[in-house]
């Protein structure tokens, strides 16, 4: 293996780039750890996802520069850049990450607003008087 695979990660607005080495389990993001950086634990659990499907847990160091977006986002779109950034390392992983759904880019996006309303659905408030 080489000193350091990378991969990218999207979703919605969100772009997440990963840089993935041999290390002691260590998950950066943004300078930041990744706990601290997503305090609520089920953003934790989407970014150590692809991790304990391919049972690697504690094996790489990664390093994450998230941009755009909001934190679930952020989180999705780490989960998919480590996925593929485990793939690069080694391509036996394919079959568990894809059975585990973690190779798919979640292609929804924020649907555009339309003429004649508030938002995308949401009309102006109706009044009768």
């Amino acid at each position: 293996m080489e000193k350091q695979k990378n991969a990218v990660g999207r979703r919605k607005e969100a772009v997440t780039r990963v840089f993935i080495s041999k290390g002691d389990g260590k998950i950066i993001i943004n300078d930041k750890d990744y706990k601290e950086y997503f305090p609520l634990v089920y953003l934790q659990n989407q970014v150590e996802a692809p991790l304990k499907v391919a049972e690697v847990s504690g094996k790489f160091d990664i390093v994450v520069n998230a941009a755009g977006g909001g934190l679930k986002g952020q989180a999705e779109a780490t989960k998919l850049a480590i996925a593929r950034a485990l793939l690069e390392i080694n391509a036996e992983f394919r079959p568990v990450l894809k059975a585990a759904g973690h190779l798919k880019r979640d292609p929804r996006g924020v649907e555009r607003k339309k003429f004649g309303h508030k938002k995308a659905r949401r009309s102006f408030q109706f009044s009768k008087r």
